[in-house]
């Protein structure tokens, strides 16, 4: 009853606007059916994790009572990378940013739209703050003590502060982070005993004042929790700046984990903070909404909304699937720290990173240091390891503050892995193609051989796929003559977050990999002949195969061995692939996976009890595309299950509002050939559905999303028709299958349903 008065209120609240809105009641129909869809394949709530808003249980309460709808994404420019600090009307006038007047105006556009869509408003600063010190004490020759701080509506607004004093006179610079009795997730005690005061607040998880801000100040302000947090850091530099042994232009800020999301959040809204230090922030500071989705492996907007719903503005979670729509995202709340000191700082390994895309933002915002004259005060500092800093790491940290602040002369850290671009390859490989020497084509071809000569049997079928072939092998570049790499050893191997099997799995170590199979109670195959499932993994920089592989414990129970390895440049070979192109400047690093795949292959067919003929693959985002290009030129391979891993690449046009070709050639550097290109994608040699068709007559099952971000429906569905043709010239029709949900660009449940469903039939 209660969802259906909420769809008469909606269907008025439609009629309403339809009369004030140009869009009219059509938009608003259609905003509502998507928000339906949304809602659809959304993980569950978590009411038990806490309240969205003080009024609002669940988001589904907080629609309820507002009435929002989804933003008009068909009215939205898409930024399909991130969005560019140094342009006004991004996607629509473009406008350069040259004057520092017009970067003070990108300023407010983006301090308003981050409030809007990310970390809801908060009040200005009150006026009546008042300071109490509740303790005092000595430990050494440093004074401690606790101060408390009210302010607001009658004062009932508090905030508790930890000072530790270093004996003199001072002025002495500041570091300061969230925490209490003593303690945090991120120590005092190294910058005091390298001269500042330390100072913890309480505005954490295990020591929050803040809490209450949301009460007083609701409905007029809607700052989520780490918004009021990072709001009650401001309250806490109201009161340094009254204290005369406080250095007011060194305060520095650091924070970790959701820590690290708040200090980003204070920093940007605060130009007191001269320095700051997001560390090991994740999703929602140091890691970019547009990189933060499920190919990449690591915590997605529906996650931490549903998991931390009072995180962000519940408005975020309307971005689900659709980030390239949003207007801001990451780079620009670190922009907003600009010209101020930042050290963008996480670790390789993180289960929940992506490194990469934590680089990415280090390059965006780079522009706007280097725009504003003052490059050396952002560094990048990525360390080996997990969550956590160490004290080594803390040590990095003062340092950072010493130099911003000039008392120390230690370079700020900047240590790359994924440097990788267009023209820096060009500049290696002095390679130049000339995309007008070949010809215009489509996705319709693959049934012509030449002008006067079409494919009508299966032998001149044959013919033309090794021309594909070689065509393929020219744009993935020259592979040099090699053999097998055969096992290595790596410390690293340690190092990364290995997948949980059940205890009836047994494994063996094969080359860069490991290949798992049902066991007895010593370990050993439980029979002779093994069908097994290469399972190629998508962008998961920091752990690989290692953090949640799907299917792997379902697979192994249906009788399948499973074999899984690192790409190169993800996992424990995140240096090998740094790299790659100093070394390789005229091969690929697609090119090199592919030859990973080959040699995995060679080394399970020495296998006893692999059973040679049955080796299948699967693969999600990156790894279909990996998957898809090696079943192409390996016969061995028995069929491969593609889950969101391809769109034609000569209609994936800029106009499309996608990565394109790009994604391959300019961000990932996995076929940088493809760059020559970009903007005639009609003169590409090859195209996804003639790598298809290599792959007929064997079993091939596409899935594609019907609203993946990153591919155009009509355009896929278009290239397995015509590779359709190919697998009827075989007459194998039934051996192509594929599989549209109504969903997103993600591996689903009800999608691993599906690929386990099409595996059963290959056993």
């Amino acid at each position: 009853m209660r969802r259906q008065r909420f769809c008469l209120y909606l269907c008025g609240l439609a009629l309403i606007c339809s009369a004030l809105s140009p869009t009219g009641y059509g938009d608003q129909i259609t905003r509502q059916t998507y928000l339906e869809q949304l809602q659809s394949v959304l993980p569950q709530e978590r009411p038990d994790r806490g309240r969205v808003t003080p009024l609002d249980v669940t988001w589904q309460d907080w629609l309820e009572r507002t009435g929002e709808l989804p933003p008009d994404f068909d009215a939205m420019p898409s930024i399909p990378f991130l969005p560019d600090p140094l342009l006004l009307d991004e996607g629509e006038k473009n406008i350069p940013v040259t004057t520092i007047a017009q970067w003070r105006e990108k300023r407010d556009w983006m301090s308003k739209e981050i409030q809007h869509w990310i970390t809801g408003t908060f009040p200005p600063p009150p006026d009546n703050l008042k300071a109490s010190i509740l303790s005092e004490k000595t430990d050494g020759k440093i004074t401690i003590q606790i101060v408390e701080l009210r302010f607001g509506p009658d004062h009932k607004a508090k905030i508790t502060i930890e000072l530790y004093i270093p004996p003199g006179n001072g002025p002495f610079p500041v570091f300061l982070t969230p925490g209490g009795d003593g303690t945090g997730w991120i120590t005092v005690a190294q910058a005091v005993q390298r001269g500042y005061i330390g100072c913890y607040y309480a505005g954490c998880d295990a020591n929050d004042d803040t809490e209450d801000f949301a009460e007083i100040w609701f409905p007029d302000y809607d700052f989520t929790r780490l918004m009021r947090r990072a709001w009650g850091a401001h309250r806490v530099i109201d009161y340094l700046y009254t204290m005369p042994i406080v250095d007011k232009e060194r305060i520095g800020l650091t924070g970790l984990s959701r820590d690290g999301k708040q200090v980003l959040m204070a920093a940007a809204f605060d130009q007191r903070i001269k320095a700051v230090i997001p560390c090991s922030g994740g999703t929602g500071a140091e890691d970019p909404w547009r990189y933060t989705v499920d190919k990449f492996d690591n915590e997605t907007i529906a996650e931490i909304t549903t998991n931390f719903p009072f995180w962000m503005h519940p408005r975020l979670r309307f971005f689900i699937g659709r980030e390239h729509k949003l207007p801001v995202d990451q780079n620009l709340l670190m922009a907003l720290v600009a010209p101020r000191g930042l050290l963008i700082t996480s670790a390789f390994f993180e289960d929940q990173g992506n490194p990469w895309g934590i680089e990415q933002n280090y390059h965006n915002v780079k522009r706007v240091y280097e725009f504003l004259g003052v490059e050396n005060k952002l560094g990048l500092y990525m360390r080996h390891g997990y969550h956590s800093p160490s004290a080594r790491d803390i040590e990095v940290f003062v340092d950072f503050f010493d130099t911003i602040f000039e008392r120390g002369r230690i370079p700020v850290p900047c240590v790359q892995h994924y440097d990788y671009s267009f023209a820096k390859w060009r500049g290696l490989s002095g390679e130049c193609m000339d995309p007008h020497e070949y010809p215009e084509k489509g996705i319709q071809d693959l049934f012509i051989w030449s002008k006067n000569d079409t494919i009508q049997s299966t032998s001149a079928w044959e013919k033309k796929k090794k021309d594909i072939r070689t065509r393929i092998q020219t744009i993935l570049g020259e592979e040099p003559p090699a053999i097998s790499p055969g096992r290595r050893s790596d410390y690293l191997n340690d190092v990364i977050v290995q997948p949980r099997v059940r205890n009836s799995v047994g494994s063996r170590d094969v080359l860069m990999g490991k290949l798992y199979f049902p066991a007895n109670s010593e370990g050993q195959p439980v029979k002779d002949k093994f069908p097994v499932v290469i399972h190629l993994y998508e962008y998961s920089y920091p752990t690989g195969f290692g953090r949640r592989p799907p299917l792997l414990n379902d697979m192994i129970e249906q009788g399948f061995a499973v074999y899984v390895f690192n790409q190169i440049g993800f996992g424990n070979r995140v240096e090998e692939g740094t790299r790659f192109y100093e070394r390789y400047p005229h091969w690929s690093k697609l090119g090199r996976m592919i030859a990973d795949v080959r040699w995995s292959v060679d080394a399970l067919c020495e296998l006893d009890f692999i059973d040679k003929e049955r080796i299948y693959m699967v693969g999600y985002a990156l790894g279909a595309t990996i998957g898809l290009y090696s079943a192409a030129f390996d016969e061995r391979i028995a069929g491969i299950a593609s889950i969101c891993g391809f769109t034609p690449m000569r209609l994936d046009t800029a106009e499309k509002g996608t990565e394109g070709i790009r994604a391959f050639s300019h961000l990932h550097g996995l076929i940088p050939r493809l760059g020559f290109f970009v903007g005639v994608e009609n003169r590409i040699p090859y195209d996804f559905h003639e790598i298809l068709a290599c792959i007929a007559p064997r079993p091939l099952f596409v899935i594609a999303p019907q609203w993946d971000r990153d591919a155009t429906l009509r355009d896929v569905e278009q290239c397995v028709e015509e590779v359709g043709k190919v697998y009827k010239l075989y007459d194998a029709e039934q051996k192509l299958e594929r599989f549209l949900p109504n969903d997103y660009n993600h591996f689903s449940g009800a999608m691993q349903e599906k690929v386990m469903d099409w595996l059963k039939t290959k056993q």
